[in-house]
């Protein structure tokens, strides 16, 4: 079996497919090159990342592909359905990253509580000319503690999000489509652990009403999920953090809302025009900005690497 890891894979991830016996070519193949390198190479098992685009002119054109892999949760970038209809296995790693992309959301919501966002813009051209201005003009932070944190979604990654509000001593509420109820384990490093059930709610104005700080954790959607209707039924001040998918919520009314003064910050790190966000995004100072990196941290790329391998081995035997 040979599998081609166009968008990377861990080391770890690498030796557990090398230990079973399985050809890694870790290679990186432009777009353009994939399908020939593909056929040329007899590849058995596609791995992807966000970068790689399986497509239907892809699936048709490679015959010996027998496993297409996702590093992560969402799959936009294949076309699932008309992968399985070929008889093509389809697996990603649904949780690998979860705490990753949790862990990022908490580092914009406090980066913008504490203006150290624009801080750290500001520091290093007027931290010797203007130290007590800026003192000042930061002055009006704000604690995560005791702030109500609304999270919209509830899987994987959304339940992480909830797990650190509620560690940090915020009240939480979920916004689903239909109510559902979690139980959420906190665990502790001497071996406590806090259990916490928490049901969510499906309806937006209840939802949108009294939340400080709103996390969007939701798969790819058709429309936008926050959009001038939603922002209109925000509390004044809110802060809003979206490292779902680029096009869940409307850009333009953000910046409006945030000149308003309805929106007192918000963090990006997916947006709707990637990889060329617009410059008005770029430039605004009450934006927390990072290059769609949820998931980019050692630990999580290691527990994608060895989650997709430990899944090819296991059905290694039943395709082959």
């Amino acid at each position: 079996m040979k599998v081609l890891a166009n968008d990377g894979i861990s080391k770890s991830g690498t030796q557990a497919l090398k230990d079973a016996g399985i050809e890694i070519l870790d290679h990186k193949v432009a777009q353009d090159h994939v399908i020939n390198f593909i056929n040329e190479n007899n590849v058995d098992v596609l791995l992807v990342r966000s970068v790689t685009q399986v497509r239907q002119n892809l699936i048709d054109a490679c015959p010996t592909l027998k496993i297409i892999g996702r590093g992560g949760i969402g799959m936009d970038n294949i076309d699932v359905e008309y992968a399985k209809s070929k008889g093509i296995t389809v697996i990603n790693t649904p949780t690998a990253s979860s705490k990753s992309v949790a862990e990022l959301v908490f580092g914009h919501f406090i980066s913008l509580a504490r203006f150290l966002h624009e801080s750290n813009r500001l520091m290093p051209l007027e931290g010797e000319t203007h130290f007590n201005a800026m003192k000042k003009s930061f002055a009006h932070a704000y604690e995560l503690s005791g702030k109500t944190l609304g999270v919209i979604g509830f899987g994987s990654i959304g339940q992480e999000v909830l797990k650190i509000g509620i560690s940090l001593g915020m009240k939480v509420k979920v916004l689903t489509r239909k109510p559902k109820t979690k139980v959420l384990t906190l665990s502790f490093f001497d071996g406590q652990s806090v259990d916490f059930e928490i049901t969510s709610i499906n309806d937006m104005d209840e939802f949108l009403k009294d939340a400080d700080f709103i996390s969007i954790n939701t798969p790819k959607t058709n429309e936008y999920i926050i959009d001038t209707p939603q922002f209109e039924k925000m509390k004044d001040g809110v802060y809003i953090a979206n490292t779902a998918r680029g096009g869940v919520m409307n850009e333009v009314a953000l910046i409006d809302f945030i000149e308003s003064g309805k929106v007192a910050g918000a963090a990006l790190d997916v947006f709707e025009k990637e990889p060329n966000p617009e410059v008005l995004l770029l430039m605004n100072p009450a934006l927390s900005l990072s290059p769609h990196i949820g998931g980019n941290t050692v630990d999580a790329q290691e527990k994608i690497g060895i989650e997709l391998a430990e899944q090819i081995i296991k059905i290694k035997e039943t395709i082959l």
